[in-house]
């Protein structure tokens, strides 16, 4: 390509080799070192003069170092007057701090933005942004790059039984993403959910009436002759409203329905030291209602035993056919790993006292431990009332891949993990943009082979920041039979050599051809598209 020049920065320089091989030309000459001190210093000793400049500068383990590299370079090719600066980033650096994740948090991406803004930048292109709003950020032309048919291809080349596989988010957050690889492929998907639940805080239902006769609150406790005295009371009877009387309708009959009343006596006793009292003149008149005096209020006792209901039948007798409630599989996550049922939980060891004894008192003995099925439903209401809200109300912005893992590596904290979607006798792809931590992918691969009966696992991403502690737990899982990444972030030829699971696909043609298309006007449509 005339009048352009591809300069790589010191992150993933094997990545440069690939564009430029495939470009047909060579890495423009800069000199990158450091000071003493740790000051980064760039020369360019080439003329750069009214040319095209692409610099490849992506994430790497020193992150901050690559981020103040490509500044000094953007503004070192803008000094020296180039025609056009685009930063060719395959991973953007501090792409998952693109929202207030609290009220004194930063959204760090679109500083990274505003800080290439600064530095000269006239165009950016990159892979697979974790957040895609993160495009309103720049004050440039933007390419957001997807790896999804590179996935697609290499799915339909490697898996043989890949037409009858399920696509599977680990997350919520990811459906859209890997919806989208579902239509591409024409398959079907699925979610992986967890409910991060955590017994033993306390929640405004404490301050509850019920939870304080419940005992939960470790103030009252539930006394038998509390449920004697309140199952013993009557139900309430509904009583009959009449008109009131006019004000010339007063009869000896309602006079002496007045006095028969025992409210109005009450009214009139309390009311005698002050006869001009708004209330001794309220007392005064007859009763407004001609029924029967009123019993005083009691509460209605509620019959909550459960109708009897035979296994499989619907209230017509017929059989239960609904193939959706089939879909849905739960399972208990103990450390990021599937426990059985029967296995005991922390979390009802959580809500008992020091002595190791419930603080529910039945009718027959004082020490019996609260029923299991109750301490289930009051944990699960409690841990719905959590404090830690995000902004606005919402609890999206306080959740991250990192306080999920945080809550799957917790031993004190059992986690229950939701499978939605058929992927028995089937091999499934777990599709997400970022392998950072392996807890989350071990969970996930787990439960659709032992809860959902899938056949194969395929975990694939697009950035691979992983370190040696994840990939050595990935090649540990015998769930897990492949690990499908791109070489957006750099990965060590010694991972490579260890890891006999870690497949690693090639983006060098992607971003060549983002290239040239862009230094000669052309549209890149074609690279979002899948081709046979």
């Amino acid at each position: 390509m005339r009048q352009s020049l591809i300069f790589s920065g010191s992150s993933h320089p094997a990545l440069v080799d690939g564009i430029c091989e495939r470009l047909g030309q060579r890495p423009g000459k800069a000199e990158l070192r450091k000071f003493s001190n740790g000051e980064t210093s760039v020369q360019i000793q080439t003329s750069i003069r009214d040319q095209n400049i692409f610099i490849v500068q992506s994430g790497s383990e020193k992150i901050n170092d690559n981020v103040m590299e490509l500044l000094i370079m953007i503004n070192a090719c803008k000094g020296a007057s180039a025609k056009s600066i685009t930063a060719v980033m395959p991973y953007f650096p501090y792409s998952r701090q693109s929202k207030k994740k609290s009220h004194r948090g930063s959204i760090t991406a679109r500083m990274i933005a505003n800080l290439l803004n600064v530095a000269g930048v006239n165009h950016v292109i990159t892979i697979d942004l974790h957040a895609s709003q993160m495009q309103g950020f720049f004050h440039c032309p933007i390419d957001n790059l997807v790896a999804e048919p590179l996935i697609a291809r290499w799915i339909k080349v490697n898996v043989p039984d890949w037409k009858n596989g399920v696509v599977v988010s680990k997350n919520p957050g990811g459906t859209k993403r890997v919806t989208s690889l579902a239509d591409a492929l024409k398959l079907s998907f699925g979610i992986v959910t967890t409910d991060r639940s955590r017994p033993g805080q306390h929640s405004p239902m404490n301050a509850s009436m019920i939870f304080d006769k419940l005992g939960l609150d470790g103030t009252n406790e539930l006394e038998s002759g509390d449920v004697d005295s309140i199952s013993a009371l009557p139900p309430l009877e509904p009583v009959a409203e009449e008109p009131p009387p006019q004000e010339n309708s007063r009869t000896p009959s309602h006079r002496a329905r007045a006095a028969s009343n025992p409210l109005s006596k009450r009214m009139v006793n309390s009311s005698s030291d002050s006869p001009s009292s708004p209330l001794a003149k309220s007392a005064r008149r007859p009763s407004p209602s001609s029924s029967p005096p009123r019993s005083p209020l009691r509460p209605t006792r509620v019959n909550t035993a459960p109708e009897p209901h035979t296994p499989g039948e619907d209230g017509d007798g017929n059989e239960y056919t609904d193939e959706r409630a089939q879909n849905v599989i739960t399972g208990r996550l103990r450390q990021g790993h599937i426990v059985d049922d029967d296995a005991p939980s922390p979390a009802f060891s959580a809500v008992s006292n020091p002595s190791g004894r419930s603080r529910y008192r039945g009718n027959n003995d004082e020490d019996s431990a609260i029923p299991e099925h109750m301490m289930s439903s009051f944990v699960s209401t409690a841990s719905s009332f959590r404090p830690e809200h995000a902004l606005g109300g919402s609890a999206e912005g306080g959740q991250s891949s990192e306080d999920e893992e945080d809550d799957l590596e917790n031993p004190e904290l059992e986690t229950t993990v939701t499978l939605v979607g058929n992927v028995k006798d089937r091999p499934v792809f777990i599709v997400d943009d970022i392998l950072d931590r392996s807890g989350s992918w071990i969970a996930a691969a787990e439960t659709v082979i032992k809860r959902g009966e899938a056949t194969q696992v395929y975990c694939m991403a697009t950035h691979a920041l992983c370190t040696e502690q994840c990939l050595e737990e990935l090649e540990n899982c015998g769930c897990i039979n492949k690990i499908v990444v791109t070489n957006t972030f750099p990965i060590s030829p010694a991972k490579l050599v260890r890891s006999k699971k870690l497949v690693v696909i090639d983006v060098a043609n992607l971003l060549a051809e983002a290239i040239r298309r862009n230094h000669h006007g052309e549209s890149i449509s074609a690279l979002f598209m899948h081709y046979d």
